[in-house]
């Protein structure tokens, strides 16, 4: 009986132990099932699903998560398709958007204005992805839906600073367009005809207005005011002054620089030496600080019969002069730029044409203009095309030193203005 006992026992210790691995399997999916809807209750998104193969797509399920992002109880939903959130705000497009994806059966992602219980609206990120059976049959629809409101209303505060900038630029854009014809207004449309003399002028500003300015205007019969000059810094400050010292330069002697008051003759206006001319401007300028505006130039008076320029250089490259049959030279440079020293002097220096001489007068935006490893083309540079170019004509010059730069400097091209004026006399 003993044995029949043991064995016994013996047997039903061995039934217990073959049953075993299916009792851990059905604990293992419970727990693992337990954890899923742990896991679903506790995320924060709000997750749903819905029944496909039941008219009008009714959620079947919503975690907590749905409960705290829309206000809805789950026993409010249960059996409802999940339109409900939507109202007059929704973006018709986004709806149908969303309607066609589940009416195809395929995944999508929306984002939409919805309202929670209370009436709020938030900006809800809504995912749908279909779940398919072992026929590959859909046979549910899960939502994944996010409120990305403070991401949503971020994005559009961005995006309109974006278009009030950008339509400060236009607006910048129209008013710097509309500077830039004001100041080319400025410059001679076409330099004078002068018995025995030729002149010509290029112009570039780096931008829609520039610092250069330049000019040749007639004093009287037998003198002609030539400038070319170069302000501190670019863009519409720059461009201001320019404008302002181009009116300053003007021909008319009651409002000009380039005439003055002689004290034996009262109410009678003569010409200005340029000296004087440009002592007086840098005192002008010095007299407001708080401006710190300055400028190099060169001035000179042409005088016509005797063919000589009388000329001061403030700052500024010093005449480029071609005689006739013999190599260029570089005139004397000295000076200051105006309306930076108060303690600054000027000295006249003077050259005489000769028929077959020629005078360029630049700025240094042309022969500071670097290529893309950063070298300048230079004065040098300048001087030789201006040598490759003599037998040319005086514009055709100008116009290859022009191209010169600008193929230097390519792609990017120059980064200043630049502008050149030059004088022949011909036999």
């Amino acid at each position: 009986m003993e044995y029949n006992s043991g064995h016994d026992c013996q047997f039903m210790i061995r039934r217990e132990d073959s049953a075993k691995p299916e009792i851990l399997d059905s604990r293992r999916a419970r727990a693992q099932l337990e954890l899923k809807d742990r896991a679903l209750a506790a995320t924060f998104e709000g997750i749903t699903i819905a029944d496909a193969s039941l008219p009008d797509k009714p959620l079947i399920y919503a975690n907590a998560g749905f409960e705290r992002l829309t206000g809805y109880p789950v026993s409010e939903v249960l059996g409802r398709n999940c339109r409900f959130l939507q109202g007059p705000g929704t973006d018709p497009e986004s709806a149908a958007a969303l309607r066609d994806a589940i009416r195809q059966k395929r995944a999508v992602t929306v984002q939409l204005l919805n309202y929670r219980k209370d009436g709020t609206p938030f900006w809800n990120r809504l995912s749908i992805t279909p779940v398919l059976d072992a026929s590959g049959a859909v046979t549910h629809f899960i939502g994944v839906q996010s409120d990305v409101t403070t991401e949503k209303e971020a994005k559009d505060a961005l995006q309109k600073a974006n278009d009030r900038l950008e339509a400060a630029r236009q607006q910048t854009k129209r008013e710097l367009e509309a500077a830039g014809v004001v100041q080319r207004s400025l410059l001679p449309v076409e330099l004078l005809h002068v018995h025995g003399y030729n002149f010509a002028f290029k112009f570039r500003p780096c931008s829609d207005v520039g610092g250069d300015c330049l000019n040749i205007l007639p004093l009287d019969e037998d003198h002609l005011a030539v400038y070319i000059l170069d302000v501190s810094g670019h863009g519409v400050a720059a461009a201001l002054l320019s404008v302002t010292l181009s009116h300053m330069l003007s021909a008319e002697p009651e409002r000009s620089f380039l005439f003055q008051s002689t004290a034996d003759k009262p109410g009678i206006q003569s010409i200005a030496s340029p000296v004087d001319m440009v002592s007086r401007l840098n005192r002008h300028f010095l007299a407001n600080p708080a401006a710190l505006q300055f400028f190099t130039m060169i001035y000179g008076i042409l005088d016509l019969r005797a063919a000589e320029f009388r000329y001061v250089s403030a700052g500024h490259l010093s005449p480029i002069h071609f005689p006739s049959g013999k190599g260029p030279n570089i005139r004397e440079a000295g000076g200051v730029p105006a309306g930076l020293l108060p303690s600054a002097t000027y000295e006249e220096h003077s050259l005489t044409l000769a028929p077959g001489d020629r005078v360029y007068l630049c700025t240094d935006g042309v022969f500071e203009a670097e290529s893309p490893s950063g070298q300048e083309l230079g004065v040098q540079g300048l001087i030789d095309t201006l040598s490759r170019n003599r037998d040319r004509s005086l514009g055709d010059a100008l116009s290859a030193v022009m191209q010169c730069m600008e193929e230097w400097s390519a792609p990017a091209g120059p980064s200043d203005d630049a502008s050149l004026l030059a004088i022949e006399r011909y036999g």
